[in-house]
């Protein structure tokens, strides 16, 4: 099932529903208090083929001023609008606002509806076709085309939807594969059925059984998708651009609600500062001020704080799935008139702590295109994870890395913060070597911490960049042996003895006098010189072939008073001993008191 979405737009009573209705046979307003007034004062829907083969859904948006946050939560996601004027009354307060609001959004396709033309002779259409051209100069409207209707009489009602057909084949194909992002409009129960929800989807597929996330002001709440309707119809699944009803599983109606968000899980970054450029309206001002910002179908606080004239950081209330290139539409406290609108571009700024920050934070926004700057913000961050560039809307799935960005698996790098970082961890290891000659390296945990790298997952493209190599999770220059310094007579004299008697391991005093504590130990142990098992016993490296060969000789099973015996040690050496033979898997208990040697299977 596939359609497209047309929004309404214009002054209070300029016969916008009236053409809904006139278009579609469908009464779009859905409250008895509109029908009662005369008057929309929330968004209404209906749907109907315009020509065979484009199907058409549109959101009638309420004209009066009051209701601008209801207008908006309608126009926000819609692409296409029908901006309607009435030929007898020509431009109104409304008409600006609703202008204003389609320049701030960014909507660049629609057509010029003159409405009520059963009221104006030609003559006055002409003139009020005039004055509506001047007033849509400068916005995306200027040169739409333009019809004269009457909902009374029908005039004009064919030719329109043939203008709006052609308007809307010339937009290219959706993305039906791309991450979704359901701006909600209506949230409602439904006896038997429970909670659904209604937006327009405008990139993405949803699908019956998929698992969405509802993120709002709260925490995200996992939602089951258990129906899908669209135009009226049940569907197994929809695409964009279509008005979609979603019938929503492990959710109650009071957890969502108009400026939330269904949305791919993971897929998107929830954010509560974005930096703008203004697109339209009056330039920024110099000092922080209240706004209330509108985004998608939401209406939220937030607080301004310009750069300069045309770039501001603007801060929500509650975090927002808000990235690259969005449009979000500004009021000042206690407005109802649109004041700006501005372009996302950086869905996650910088902390801006200093003096001076702001200014020069404006002098790089300054620099950026509409599509981002992605080495800018890899440089920025020293490096990113694809998926995370993804989800701020910095490059799509699958896009290739610039020239200035290196890729180190599931990272992009900035050759710059790599080149430092091997730097720093080529001198710390240096200095560990020379600070603590016993030592066989730097730990990986402790090269990552004081490098700061964002993820260890970096630390290996760092230690080849370096020029160093890695043995058990230690770093070291290439061909370092520890230098047992002062310990290394110790060690020797210690070797000559288990040489000599290879089963019989110092006890705790003959280490004391050879100078040989935890620390000398464990670095003679790296060096391959001598071998510890628990409890203290230090022996010879070859020492476990060495006994093998003399148990593999008894009477299997044996006990470990047998092996004692043969091997001419003591009960401290020789439990630690077998213990560490049982878990190379070369011998292994039969009972409680015996074990036995494993032998080799030809």
């Amino acid at each position: 099932m596939s359609s497209d979405v047309v929004a309404t737009a214009g002054h209070v009573d300029h016969g916008k529903s009236a053409l809904v209705r006139a278009l579609t046979g469908i009464e779009p307003d859905r409250l008895a208090e509109e029908r009662r007034r005369g008057l929309t004062v929330d968004l209404g829907f209906a749907w109907t083929a315009l020509v065979p083969g484009c199907e058409v859904a549109f959101v009638d948006v309420p004209g009066h001023e009051r209701f601008l946050a209801n207008m908006l939560a309608g126009l926000g996601p819609a692409p296409v609008v029908c901006f309607v004027v009435a030929a007898d009354e020509g431009w109104q307060a409304q008409s600006s606002d609703h202008r204003d609001a389609v320049a701030a959004l960014g909507i660049d396709r629609g057509v010029l509806v003159l409405s009520r033309a059963d009221r104006a002779d030609a003559a006055r259409a002409e003139e009020v076709l005039a004055q509506a051209r001047t007033e849509l100069a400068g916005t995306g409207l200027a040169d739409a085309p333009a019809v004269v209707t009457s909902a009374v009489t029908g005039a004009g009602l064919p030719e329109l939807r043939e203008v709006l057909a052609g308007v809307l084949a010339d937009a290219g194909p959706p993305d039906a594969d791309a991450r979704v992002r359901l701006w909600l409009d209506r949230s409602f129960s439904i006896a038997g059925a429970g909670t659904v929800v209604t937006g327009t989807l405008a990139a993405g597929t949803i699908r019956r059984g998929d698992w969405l996330t509802v993120a709002g002001a709260g925490d995200l709440v996992p939602a089951g998708v258990r129906g899908l309707q669209s135009r009226g119809e049940d569907c197994e699944q929809i695409g964009p651009t279509n008005r979609v009803a979603v019938n929503l599983r492990g959710i109650e109606p009071g957890q969502v609600g108009r400026g939330d968000a269904l949305l791919t899980p993971q897929a998107w970054p929830a954010t509560s500062a974005v930096d703008v450029r203004r697109t339209s309206g009056a330039e920024f001002g110099t000092s922080l001020e209240q706004v209330n910002v509108h985004v998608g179908t939401a209406a939220l606080p937030g607080r301004l704080r310009p750069f300069d004239g045309e770039h501001a950081r603007i801060t929500f209330d509650h975090p927002v799935p808000v990235v690259l290139g969005d449009r979000v539409v500004l009021r000042s406290a206690g407005s109802r008139r649109v004041r700006a609108g501005a372009v996302v571009l950086d869905a996650d700024p910088p902390a801006l702590a200093r003096r001076g920050d702001g200014r020069r934070r404006a002098d790089t926004l300054a620099a950026v295109g509409p599509e981002g700057d992605v080495a800018a913000e890899v440089a920025r961050r020293g490096a990113m994870p694809v998926e995370r560039l993804v989800a701020l809307g910095l490059i799509s799935v699958g896009a290739p890395a610039p020239v200035e960005v290196q890729v180190v698996g599931d990272w992009w790098v900035d050759p710059a913060a790599l080149h430092r970082w091997q730097q720093q961890l080529a001198e710390l290891v240096a200095t560990l070597h020379e600070r603590e000659p016993l030592a066989a390296g730097l730990s990986r945990g402790a090269a990552v911490d004081a490098l700061g790298l964002p993820s260890a997952d970096l630390l290996a493209a760092v230690v080849a960049a370096a020029g160093l190599e890695e043995h058990g999770g230690l770093l070291a220059r290439p061909g370092h042996r520890a230098d047992l310094g002062p310990a290394e007579p110790g060690v020797a004299e210690l070797e000559t003895r288990l040489r000599a008697a290879p089963f019989r391991a110092p006890e705790a005093a003959d280490l004391v006098v050879l100078g040989l504590g935890s620390r000398e130990l464990a670095a003679a142990e790296r060096a391959g010189r001598l071998l510890r098992l628990p409890g203290e016993v230090v022996l010879l490296p070859d020492a476990p072939a060495r006994a093998m060969r003399e148990l593999a000789a008894l009477p299997q099973p044996f006990t470990a008073s047998a092996a004692k015996q043969v091997l001419g040690t003591t009960r401290r050496v020789v439990i630690p001993l077998l213990e560490y033979l049982d878990g190379r898997g070369w011998t292994r208990r039969v009972d409680a008191s015996r074990r036995e040697v494993v032998r080799p299977r030809h």
